[in-house]
């Protein structure tokens, strides 16, 4: 830190901006510390846990942020965990935030910490993965707090750590994740001024560092429209009002919604049918077919349009057969959106730590990331850190999800060193 504060002062003496002079010299972990998250990360992959079922790897958390002095909340949104440290100077407070919950994948990598644990997932045992690597979310954010913790005295501010669980989506019945987070009061009493957000991604080199300003991951939206009409034998379609011709007329009808309604010049959107259930026989026109697809899109204002065009197409497409349709959509995540103005400040410190070579802006994504709570409600910055070894193919790289995804642990000293520096750069 000495280093750093020489600097600041010879770039303020000569003229330059205390950006430039992060960029020249970011705060780094020791190799003492980048070994801990790496020892961490293992027994967090060979111990994974489901959604709102973090028990463990919580309470591994806790105890972790308590040793380092903080001020420690459990059981928030079931099993989240929010440390908070209290520099020794005024300021404001930041925000930093990693998610713990691992997939119902059964694991088919040959790591020598692979996961062998099995769980139960809508009434069937399941293998439990952290396929998604949130485990390496959670080892990154625990190294940045201990780094963060020696530095305490000189932070001008505090730092708020969010061990958030379930962003896979909470089980059927239940809630969670940041959205209940949020609810139940975590940013009510000591707002943070910003929030800050990493996701390891297999698309990307080891190291590197994929950023976007604005939109950058969509929001996700399921919906379900029951068609109903009338049964009948299949001999006589006369005697009765067929669902299943509705349907088809449906699904061709909101294709349109996007290619002729929507104006993607503004914002890109998808719209996509998943499931179609009616019928039981060959020979019998049925009384309800049951559609269900999913949203993709990067405008709140446009997302809110589809839905209302979703319902309108087909409500008239099934009124024009002599039929029903029922349409409900399921609110899932908002888009992700990256505040502008933090992106731009944070650039030189996230290029001085990863390499400016290493730092590049991305197209849009169209998965979807709950971090887009936390984004509505203060400046948020969400980046993406490559963990595949640069020899490997990226095209053909399992993907995040797959039983197969790997994570290089080269990665995670970058990804601890960002958001030690983001929070450096902001107090």
């Amino acid at each position: 830190m000495k280093k750093l504060v020489i600097s600041l002062m010879l770039a303020s003496s000569f003229g330059f901006s205390a950006q430039a002079a992060a960029q020249q010299s970011p705060v780094k972990v020791s190799s003492d510390l980048e070994a801990q998250v790496i020892e961490w990360r293992r027994h967090i992959h060979a111990n994974p846990e489901l959604s709102n079922r973090e028990f463990e790897t919580a309470k591994m958390v806790a105890e972790h942020l308590r040793s380092l002095g903080m001020e420690v909340e459990t059981g928030v949104a079931h099993t989240g965990v929010v440390g908070l440290l209290k520099g020794g100077k005024p300021g404001p407070t930041i925000a930093l935030r990693a998610d713990m919950d691992a997939l119902p994948v059964t694991e088919q990598t040959d790591v020598p910490f692979k996961s062998t644990v099995k769980s139960e997932y809508r009434g069937n045992e399941v293998g439990v993965m952290h396929a998604c690597g949130h485990d390496t979310h959670v080892a990154m954010l625990m190294g940045a707090a201990e780094k963060l913790a020696e530095m305490k005295d000189e932070l001008a501010g505090n730092v708020m750590f969010i061990f958030q669980p379930a962003e896979e989506g909470a089980p059927e019945g239940e809630e969670g994740g940041a959205e209940l987070m949020l609810e139940e009061g975590l940013f009510a009493d000591n707002k943070p001024e910003k929030v800050f957000g990493i996701h390891v991604w297999a698309g990307f080199p080891t190291g590197h560092v994929g950023y976007r300003k604005g939109p950058l991951m969509a929001s996700s939206d399921q919906f379900e429209i029951k068609v109903k009409g009338k049964q009948t034998h299949g001999s006589t379609p006369w005697g009765g009002v067929d669902p299943i011709v509705t349907s088809a007329q449906i699904i061709n009808n909101a294709q349109t919604i996007i290619s002729r309604q929507t104006n993607i010049t503004k914002a890109p959107a998808v719209l996509s049918f998943g499931i179609v259930e009616g019928g039981v026989r060959n020979n019998i026109i049925p009384d309800e077919v049951t559609l269900i697809g999913t949203i993709r899109n990067f405008d709140m204002d446009i997302r809110s349009d589809i839905h209302d065009k979703l319902k309108l197409t087909a409500e008239k497409t099934a009124e024009a057969n002599g039929a029903e349709a029922h349409v409900h959509v399921d609110l899932g995540y908002p888009v992700t959106s990256n505040d502008a103005d933090l992106v731009e400040q944070m650039l030189p410190v996230t290029k001085a730590v990863a390499g400016a070579d290493k730092v590049q802006e991305v197209p849009l994504v169209t998965g979807a990331e709950d971090f887009s709570y936390y984004a509505l409600e203060v400046p948020g910055m969400f980046v993406f850190l490559g963990v595949t070894p640069p020899e490997r193919d990226m095209a053909n790289e399992p993907s995040n999800h797959s039983p197969h995804f790997y994570a290089d642990e080269d990665a995670l000293k970058t990804g601890t060193e960002l958001y030690v520096n983001w929070a450096l750069e902001s107090l």
